[in-house]
């Protein structure tokens, strides 16, 4: 959709991108910070590219996850906006590295953030999950612009049966950057300006790069990762697209509170940092109908809808934007339920 003569540039490149309908949607229900809206500069900044492609992510997921639409459209009808604190994505990484045409693990997505602005905040331990989570945070506004969770699976450390069906499921991938994301990429890397007519065209590309991109992998093999891991059998099927996006809310505890008198599909407990200060839960995934190898089909969980309060940390005086290898853990418990056969 054409942009506005009133739009500044994050607002031009989600309207670039969109129907005007779903454009004026997604940009009513997000609080976005007013300097990132007021930006109107001919070169498209990298903190205004990064919030578009982040409400991109957001209005992806909605369309997939009936269950975040319907919560996002309810507090809609209240006024109500939602503060997109972070989206989270997994990804493998294989023991030879490259998972296809794809570099591995969280390599396929660091050439991403970083000529954006994003910086690796913090590491998580996931031994439980033989995941290692990661936080992304961006240097210029890391309050107001999204942050990025990035979780590795590390197949080696898994028996050698199940490093084969991986390799067998994820070495299909293909590499969704081409040269017009690459051009973009390298100018911001290199602080150089880049148009309103660059970004439009890389910004469906990177957006593309959330996705599943390895071939609909054989049932037999699915079953084998589901076994031993309901998190590398939920890659399999979901690839590296938005596991979740997650509403900063003042009270998670209350919030929760009403949505489970209200019956929604809300998780029984709240997660809780050592520190106090962070404090999460989630609806559990919602499920979708996915196509495997020889046209077979399988009902299996999809991705879902987090929230988060975060307090202020006593030692710098603002909002805590760290994360919880606990807390993390439980959230991701939220995709473990297993699927059904489709008739």
């Amino acid at each position: 959709m054409p942009a506005t003569s009133s739009d500044g540039n994050v607002a031009a490149l989600v309207r670039s991108a969109l129907d005007e309908q779903s454009a004026n949607e997604v940009l009513d229900a997000l609080a976005i910070d007013p300097q990132l809206l007021a930006e109107r500069n001919p070169a498209i900044s990298r903190g205004a590219f990064a919030m578009a492609l982040n409400i991109l992510l957001f209005h992806g997921l909605l369309q997939r996850v009936p269950t975040a639409a319907a919560y996002v459209a309810e507090i809609r009808t209240h006024g109500q906006q939602v503060v997109f604190d972070h989206g989270a994505l997994r990804t493998i990484l294989l023991p030879q590295g490259p998972t296809g045409a794809l570099p591995g693990g969280e390599d396929a997505f660091t050439r991403i953030f970083q000529p954006l602005g994003y910086e690796m905040a913090a590491t998580y331990p996931l031994h439980r999950l033989k995941m290692t989570g990661r936080a992304y945070r961006h240097r210029d506004a890391p309050e107001s612009i999204p942050q990025f969770f990035l979780s590795e699976l590390h197949v080696d450390r898994f028996d050698a049966e199940f490093g084969e069906a991986a390799s067998r499921i994820f070495g299909s991938s293909r590499d969704p950057l081409n040269a017009v994301s690459g051009k973009l990429l390298d100018c911001y890397s290199a602080g150089l300006p880049v148009s309103l007519g660059l970004a439009t065209a890389a910004l469906p590309v990177l957006v593309g790069a959330f996705n599943r991109q390895h071939e609909p992998a054989v049932l037999a093999d699915y079953d084998l990762l589901l076994s031993r891991s309901p998190e590398a059998a939920w890659i399999a099927t979901e690839g590296n697209a938005f596991n979740h996006a997650t509403d900063r809310v003042i009270n998670v505890e209350t919030v929760a509170k009403r949505l489970r008198e209200e019956n929604w599909p809300v998780k029984n407990e709240v997660e809780v940092s050592r520190s106090g200060r962070v404090r999460q839960t989630a609806f559990r995934a919602d499920m979708v109908d996915r196509l495997f190898a020889n046209d077979e089909m399988r009902r299996v969980p999809g991705s879902f809808y987090e929230f988060i309060s975060r307090g202020i940390d006593p030692a710098t005086g603002r909002i805590d934007l760290s994360f919880d290898a606990g807390n993390a853990t439980g959230i991701f418990a939220m995709t473990s339920t297993r699927g059904t056969r489709v008739p």
